[in-house]
Parts: structure tokens; C-alpha cells; sequence
């Protein structure tokens, strides 16, 4: 039995890890950590865990916290982890940071775009994007994985197989993703109120979200050449899920049956992707409690462009999901193990 760790459990991202978790047959969780709750029992903060025979709150979020884990979670803001990793590692801890520190393979990108000084920049080098779908033998060897972002994780799985194989313009590529209220975190904020959401949809962190380099920096890869892409965010009045669209330029004449093969054959064995046939497009109840991503393509021959949908649950395949898949496959453990879930519809 692997004994976790999760430090930050009272979010949303970490109450996902502790659901998710309860349910894995190989996991114990065996330590949480809370600032704000310390000392109480898990379902005096969140009643649908009422009966859970798991640990208190602990109130610090030092390594001390977490000693005797084998897994440790960091569901922690940016700029926590740079100081926790290091000594985590000393002990042998495999960790997984859920936070954008460990995305990059560049600090100073990291630096630019978070404005904080990345004090672990070798251990960058060293950190697996926790990508397994491109990135899973990476993983398997890793004892530090930064887990990609949930915006990240919907676009690069839609077109990275694409531009890998040359097929879409790395030069013009534009993302509109809207995204649940659930990926702004557990916190009181006027923005996220009920009558401020409910209705409403709106745009935000136009040209400047931070989710930009990580997306250009996978998309980069797979295009073997610096991309730059537009991405234009979006906050739907839902509390979970995200559907990004993208629109990319052809590079020579197919047809959406062709591009549908191409996206099956790129993800053939894989558990959680799913290529969603003509006439069908994919939506967000079809993903919503699951670890999967559901792509769906269409090619306008008018404008010769490839129009992508991807749909995700921003807090499973997107954040916690994934996560239990990375340690899944850092364990030595069946990939799918504890993440088999059906959507839950409606």
C-alpha cells in the first residue's frame, strides 16, 4: 500500500485528490494539510466525506507534515513547492506539484510570466511534465512531476499529435477555451459569486494568461520550431469542466475523416483519450467526474482551416485525475488504477 500525502487538501483540486483517493486500492492517505482547518476531521469541511476514516488536518505545511509518505501532493498556489521539493527529495518522497513551478523547462520563462525568482532552477532540469499520454517513460523514472496545467491539458492533446505530424500551420494558432468556476480555486472572491456567475460569461487575462508559455512550450516541441499561440480564456457559468476550441491553417488538402485517422492512430491504446466521430462533437457532460479528454475535428475546406474541439474536467484530467495517473505510473502501478470512472450525466 502506498501511504500519500497531500499538502493543501482543503481546495478544490485537493478535495478531487482525497475523492479520487478514497476509491484507489493501492493509495492510503495517511496525511493533509490545512492552514485554515487545522485540526479538523475532513467532513466538517466537506460533509459528502462524512464517515472517511482518514487523518485531521494538520495546520503546517512543512515536509514534517508528510514525513512516512511515500507519494507527497503539493496542491499548493505558485511559489510554494520551490521551497518544499528539495528537501522532499532528500527523503525519497516522490512528489508531485500540482502549481505551475516545476512546468517549465526554462525558469526564466517561469520568472517572467510569475513574477517570482525560481530558487530550484537544477531541479527543472530534472522535473517530468507530468504529460502521460506524451510523456509516460519519462514518468515512470521520475521522483519530481510538475502536472500540467487544465487549460494546457486540453489543448495540447487536441493538436499535438497534429503538428507533430505537420499537418497545421505552427505559425497561426488560435485557442478559445472556456473553463468552469472551479478552476479559480476555493476562495471568496465577488467575481465567483452565484450572482455574479449565474447567466453570465465573460473573457479574461486576455493576452497575458500564464497558462500562454506552458501551452507554447509542448506545442513548440511538437512543431520543432518556437510557437507562439494565440489563447483567449474564458469563465462559463458552470462549476466544472473546460471545452477549448482551436482553429488552425492546413498545410495541404484533407478531409475531417483523414484528421479524425490521423488523431486515432496518435492515441490508439490510450485509456483516457477519446476521438469523437463525425457527426458528433464533443461536450462537457461527457467528461464531467472522469480522467478523460474528448476530441472531436472538423475541417472547413471554405477557409481551409481544421477546427478542434477538446473537452475536459478541469479538475480531474485537468488537476487531480492526472495527478493519480502520474503516481500511478512513478508506483509502478496500472496506469488506469483507481481513475475508472463513468461521467456523471446529467
Amino acid at each position: 500500500m502506498i501511504k500519500v500525502g497531500i499538502i493543501g487538501a482543503s481546495g478544490y483540486t485537493g478535495s478531487e485528490l482525497l475523492r479520487i483517493l478514497a476509491q484507489h486500492p493501492e493509495a492510503e492517505v495517511t496525511a493533509i494539510t490545512s492552514r485554515t482547518y487545522e485540526g479538523r476531521k475532513l467532513e466538517e469541511v466537506y460533509g459528502g466525506f462524512t464517515g472517511w476514516n482518514g487523518p485531521v488536518f494538520n495546520g503546517s505545511d512543512s515536509i514534517d507534515a508528510v514525513a512516512g509518505c511515500d507519494v507527497v501532493f503539493l496542491a499548493m498556489p505558485h511559489g510554494v513547492a520551490i521551497n518544499l521539493v528539495p528537501s522532499l527529495l532528500e527523503k525519497g518522497q516522490k512528489v508531485i506539484d500540482l502549481g505551475a513551478d516545476f512546468r517549465f523547462r526554462d525558469a526564466q520563462i517561469y520568472e517572467s510570466w510569475y513574477k517570482l525568482q525560481h530558487t530550484q532552477r537544477e531541479l527543472t532540469k530534472n522535473a517530468v511534465y507530468g504529460l502521460p499520454e506524451i510523456y509516460r517513460k519519462q514518468i515512470r523514472q521520475a521522483m519530481l512531476v510538475g502536472n500540467p496545467g487544465c487549460y494546457p491539458t486540453s489543448i495540447i492533446l487536441a493538436i499535438y499529435p497534429l503538428l507533430k505530424a505537420g499537418l497545421a500551420d505552427p505559425d497561426r494558432i488560435i485557442i478559445d477555451s472556456k473553463s468552469g468556476v472551479s478552476g479559480a480555486g476555493r476562495k471568496a472572491d465577488l467575481a465567483y459569486n452565484f450572482p455574479e456567475l449565474f447567466g453570465n460569461f465573460k473573457a479574461y487575462g486576455l493576452a497575458g494568461h500564464r497558462h500562454t508559455p506552458e501551452i507554447e512550450q509542448e506545442l513548440s516541441l511538437a512543431a520543432g520550431k518556437a510557437v507562439k499561440a494565440t489563447f483567449s480564456p474564458h469563465l462559463l457559468p458552470v462549476a466544472r469542466g473546460i471545452l477549448s476550441t482551436i482553429y488552425l491553417n492546413l498545410t495541404k488538402e484533407i478531409t475531417t475523416e483523414e484528421v479524425e485517422e490521423i488523431l486515432t492512430r496518435s492515441y490508439q491504446g490510450e485509456p483516457f483519450v477519446k476521438i469523437i466521430k463525425e457527426p458528433r462533437l464533443p461536450e462537457l457532460k461527457w467528461v464531467a467526474g472522469t480522467n478523460c479528454c474528448h476530441i472531436g475535428v472538423r475541417v472547413d475546406r471554405r477557409t481551409n482551416q481544421l477546427i478542434v474541439v477538446s473537452v475536459i474536467d478541469n479538475m480531474v484530467k485537468g488537476a487531480a485525475g492526472q495527478a493519480i495517473q502520474n503516481m500511478n505510473l512513478m508506483c509502478d502501478l496500472p496506469e488506469t488504477m483507481g481513475l475508472q470512472q463513468w461521467p456523471v450525466y446529467p
